[in-house]
This record gives structure tokens, C-alpha cells and sequence, in this order.
């Protein structure tokens, strides 16, 4: 994308925590808990059935004040973390499309946010077209490739852990 001479914003340091527990044990639904270069966000998520290679979902998100006194508060209501991993996200603004590459310890994937014909489009654009979809979330690779710590799997990287913010 610097090829095409497209400016990235801010490299982000990310700590996602997934919670498991109640209606969060249904399959497509997630709860994490995000803490961004100072920041934190709250995001449910929940996968809509597809058999294509784009993934549809509706998501809600909340930014939060003190991501320690919700994570308490999610404890509080007996959900309790499944999962952590770490990302470095750098993004792109391609046409009407969002896109951006992640940096996870188990490897690089891109995600473009748009319409299907949009996707479409900017994947030519990328030379991108021909590359495989991941249908696998970031938090089923970490289940797969991620360390058991005291009941939670965690994929981090190996040179520094994330602050907590």
C-alpha cells in the first residue's frame, strides 16, 4: 500500500481479552474487551451464518473509562476471561474501504471493510485477489496455537507484553 503511495494511520498496540461464560458460549458470540495504546473498548459481536468467504456479523462497541473496573464488573457478573491475545493493527482508508494488516504472534493477515463489490474491488487494486480467506477468527487461531495459563490461552508476543491501560 506505501507502493501505491497510501498513508497508514497510527500503528496500534492491542491487548483483546475474550470472555467466555452465559449466552457468550453460544457459537458466533464474543465479548472483548480491548485496550488500544491507552485506550479500551467493549465489543459484542455476533457471526451471521454465511458460506462466504466475507464474514458478516453485527457488532456493538463502547468505549470505556477504566477497562480494569469493567473487567471486575465482567467478573462480577461470572464471566470470566477465555482468552488473550495481543495484535499490532496498522490502517489504510483504500476507496471506501477500511483496510488493515495485523500483526498477531501466530502471523500477518489483512481485513478490508466495505461492501462485497468494494472488498472486491480494492482486493484487485492490492494484487490481493488471489490470496486464500482465513475463515478462522483471531480468537479460534489463538484457541489453536495460544499457551494455557492458569485456564486462559494467550498469544503474545515474545519480546514484550502490552500495558495495561
Amino acid at each position: 500500500m506505501r507502493e501505491l503511495s497510501i498513508t497508514p494511520g497510527e500503528l496500534e498496540h492491542e491487548e483483546n481479552t475474550i470472555y467466555r461464560g452465559g449466552v457468550l458460549e453460544r457459537p458466533g458470540c464474543a465479548l472483548r474487551l480491548r485496550r488500544v495504546n491507552g485506550r479500551a473498548m467493549l465489543t459484542f459481536k455476533q457471526r451471521r451464518p454465511s458460506s462466504s468467504a466475507i464474514k458478516f456479523q453485527d457488532e456493538n462497541e463502547v468505549v470505556v473509562a477504566d477497562a480494569d473496573a469493567l473487567a471486575a464488573i465482567l467478573t462480577a457478573l461470572n464471566f470470566r476471561p477465555g482468552l488473550v491475545y495481543e495484535k499490532r493493527r496498522t490502517r489504510w482508508q483504500v476507496g471506501k474501504a477500511k483496510v488493515v494488516i495485523d500483526e498477531l504472534p501466530f502471523g500477518l493477515f489483512m481485513e478490508i471493510e466495505a461492501s462485497v463489490k468494494e472488498i472486491k474491488r480494492v482486493e484487485k487494486i492490492l494484487g490481493a485477489a488471489d490470496l486464500p480467506a482465513v475463515m478462522e477468527t483471531y480468537p479460534s487461531l489463538t484457541r489453536q496455537v495460544g499457551v494455557n495459563k492458569r485456564g486462559v490461552i494467550e498469544a503474545r508476543f515474545a519480546s514484550k507484553r502490552l500495558r495495561k491501560s
